[in-house]
């Protein structure tokens, strides 16, 4: 059991109708008969009591109050929730009084998770799935994170460790109790089970950084020559004047980024410099930016103008097509024909150099619902994922890398020892994604298994 008792405000700070503090920690009924309250409230029902300062007896607030002994509490330990009305002056009074009481200090950041974590009352995928949840600003974020909040990733890394226990256990058996009456065949089985996890965890791997990019957001460039609009296509799509707009050439010098939430999926979307040569040497370092950022980007949208159209530049001719939209901008001033009326809500197109571009005009608006759908639908293929779980952070990455390097190479020992030892490297590695490691399974499983010791 932790020391201190710790309390915060679990609600965003500032007025509101309702604010909760939470307080966890051997003291939190300490907490309950301080502020005034007798007897404790009934686990886990709400109770209205008056509360009052524990320095002085002044009244606070009428507040809801929330028991939940421990362990069954988010964190396993005594929690209270007190839900007062939302005033800064009440809260800053309730907040001195919980300082005010022995052994009582604020919460450091995360800590009522780290403690649940301690406890025993969710393992730390789910803990990181906690956190996206709580900053989800698309469907698609809140529905990846509530799935590995409620245990999906972690039950999936878990059984991946329990089955290389099992492994390690029966290996150190054969090493260690040779003359021992041991089923025949064990290492070969062992081998087995190595090559049909590694095939797993290679395929959990190479899943395009769907989970990864979910989480963070498609990240998405405008690029194309100067004065085409990419700046007026960027205001309209992310719906505010966030790109200074201009008819003098070079305007935009950087990168500008927008998160928008594109069809339940998020979207970075990045504003460059225009594609020309130009003496000026901050123009040209932002021309360069603009292409970096292009080459990086999951997906790149090239403006072009219409209404002078011309050759397309080398420079996005050189990016790669499969992850481009391909945009003429200014379509209400096209010289030529276009294939479909503009106002139509179907894709129109016209064709530059060559090549079908989507008409559109971020000056009357027109075809712009066309390319945002087009968009969305491009996210949606790059970052929906089945019903499988997915990777979500690097940490996952790293830790599966390290174990599958680890399964190849006792994929190819001779030795037992040297298979043993590869077998404890990846078992480890995967351990660490949920925060399960502990060489005790190890010993359990042979003891469970064998008749050792007899």
């Amino acid at each position: 059991m932790t020391e201190a008792t710790i309390f915060a405000l679990a609600t965003a700070p500032g007025r509101s109708g309702v604010a909760m503090l939470r307080v966890s920690g051997p003291a939190a009924a300490e907490a309950v008969r301080r502020l005034g309250v007798e007897p404790l409230p009934a686990p886990r029902r709400a109770t209205r009591r008056r509360i009052s300062h524990p320095a002085d007896g002044t009244p606070i607030d009428d507040a809801i109050l929330l028991w939940f002994p421990g362990p069954a509490s988010f964190t396993g330990e005594d929690v209270l929730e007190l839900h007062l009305h939302g005033g800064p002056a009440v809260l800053a009074r309730a907040l001195d009084a919980l300082g005010r009481i022995a052994g009582f200090r604020i919460a450091e950041p995360g800590e009522f998770t780290k403690r649940a974590f301690l406890n025993g009352k969710l393992d730390l995928t789910a803990a990181e799935g906690l956190a996206d949840l709580v900053m989800a600003e698309t469907e698609a974020q809140r529905k990846l994170a509530l799935r590995q909040l409620e245990g999906e990733l972690g039950r999936l890394y878990e059984s991946w460790r329990a089955r290389l226990v099992g492994m390690l256990a029966v290996l150190e058996a054969a090493i260690d109790f040779p003359d021992e009456d041991l089923p025949a065949g064990l290492i070969e089985r062992v081998r087995e089970g190595i090559s049909t996890l590694g095939r797993e965890i290679a395929a959990h791997i190479g899943d395009a950084h769907r989970g990864e990019r979910l989480r963070d957001g498609l990240s998405v460039a405008l690029v194309g020559p100067p004065n085409s609009g990419k700046s007026s296509i960027f205001n309209y799509l992310v719906k505010r004047d966030a790109a200074i707009v201009s008819a003098v050439a070079g305007t935009t010098r950087d990168v500008i980024e927008a998160h928008l939430d594109i069809g339940g999926y998020p979207v970075i979307l990045a504003d460059t410099a225009g594609l020309r040569l130009s003496a000026d040497e901050i123009e040209t370092e932002g021309v360069r930016r603009a292409m970096a950022r292009a080459r990086a980007a999951d997906l790149w949208i090239g403006v072009l103008d219409a209404s002078a159209p011309g050759a397309i530049p080398a420079a996005l001719r050189a990016l790669p097509a499969t992850r481009a939209i391909l945009v003429a901008n200014k379509a209400d001033l096209a010289p030529g024909p276009v294939e479909a009326p503009v106002e139509a809500p179907v894709e129109a197109q016209l064709a530059i150099d060559g090549v079908a571009a989507l008409a559109v005009s971020a000056r009357t608006g027109a075809g712009m619902d066309a390319l945002r759908d087009r968009l969305g639908r491009m996210a949606a293929s790059a970052l929906a994922v089945g019903a499988s779980p997915v990777l979500t952070r690097a940490r996952h990455r790293e830790a599966l890398e390290a174990a599958a390097a680890a399964l190849d190479r006792a994929g190819r020992a001779e030795l037992p020892e040297l298979l043993a030892e590869d077998l404890r490297l990846a078992t480890r590695s995967v351990g660490r994604i949920t925060g399960r490691v502990d060489v005790e399974d190890i010993l359990d499983r042979i003891f469970a298994q064998f008749c050792i010791g007899k």
